[in-house]
């Protein structure tokens, strides 16, 4: 398993930036009347305590992590574990379930390793299928805790900015002049507030939720793969089998070749 940048999440980030105040530029807009630090203030300070009120902690001081997660997200290489898997199931075949504790040294993934030590340890096929059943909920729901975190901070998000506008909004009113174009310039910019907060919402928070989620899929189908490969060898099936079984889980062109 390695990480590298993920180019979608990278240069979609750049788009969203670009697409949107590219496009305010291009109206004759400029930068600085959007950069507004009340504005900002609210709608990210508020967005933070919002979530840091209705998220545990522990999952809080995985925000920055799972942020990483998301630009370098793991990559598996489908053919290489497969690949592993018929390897030792050839061994099994050959000489025995036992014969394969020597072989374990070469084994890189922690995931294939651990489920291999629970077959030399003799343990009951239906007892390995829900131990690694329980291993998938498990890390399922872990992620679960991460990803909602950003779904979260996109529904209050703009809430957030429409909080920053009415307050903008209450502010101009309350200190309007007689001069009507003065009135028009406050009004327009109360309105940033509600710009961020829909902006992050939608081009920040809910896309990375959306990727953590894809990110879960893959590893839930990666450790499917390993799971059904093992159990697959306890069962003593044929390698060229066990390699067709687990192709027919991945798309045709990560599929391993003979």
């Amino acid at each position: 398993m390695k990480k590298k940048i993920d180019v979608g999440t990278f240069f979609g980030l750049l788009l969203g930036l670009g697409a949107v105040f590219g496009s305010f530029l291009l109206e004759g807009g400029q930068m600085g009347a959007i950069i507004m630090l009340p504005a900002m203030v609210i709608v990210f300070g508020g967005t933070f305590a919002t979530a840091l009120i209705g998220t545990p902690m522990k999952v809080m001081k995985n925000f920055g992590t799972t942020l990483i997660i998301a630009i370098y997200p793991p990559s598996y290489n489908y053919p290489e574990i497969i690949e592993e898997i018929v390897k030792h199931s050839m061994i099994a075949r050959k000489e025995g379930l036992l014969t394969l504790e020597r072989h374990l040294s070469s084994v890189s993934d922690k995931y294939l390793l651990k489920l291999l030590r629970y077959l030399i340890d003799g343990i009951d096929i239906n007892v390995l299928r829900t131990l690694a059943e329980m291993d998938m909920v498990h890390v399922g729901e872990r992620h679960q805790k991460n990803y909602q975190l950003f779904q979260r901070m996109g529904g209050y998000s703009p809430t957030m900015g429409i909080i920053g506008t009415v307050m903008g909004l209450i502010a101009t009113l309350a200190n309007a002049g007689e001069d009507p174009n003065q009135l028009i310039r406050h009004i327009a910019s109360a309105f940033i507030a509600t710009l961020w907060g829909v902006f992050m919402a939608n081009i920040v928070w809910l896309p990375i939720a959306d990727k953590l989620k894809s990110i879960d899929d893959e590893e839930q189908l990666y450790m499917s793969l390993i799971s059904e490969g093992v159990i697959s060898i306890q069962e003593g099936e044929i390698p060229s089998i066990i390699r067709s079984k687990l192709n027919t889980m991945i798309s045709s062109a990560e599929q391993s070749q003979e």
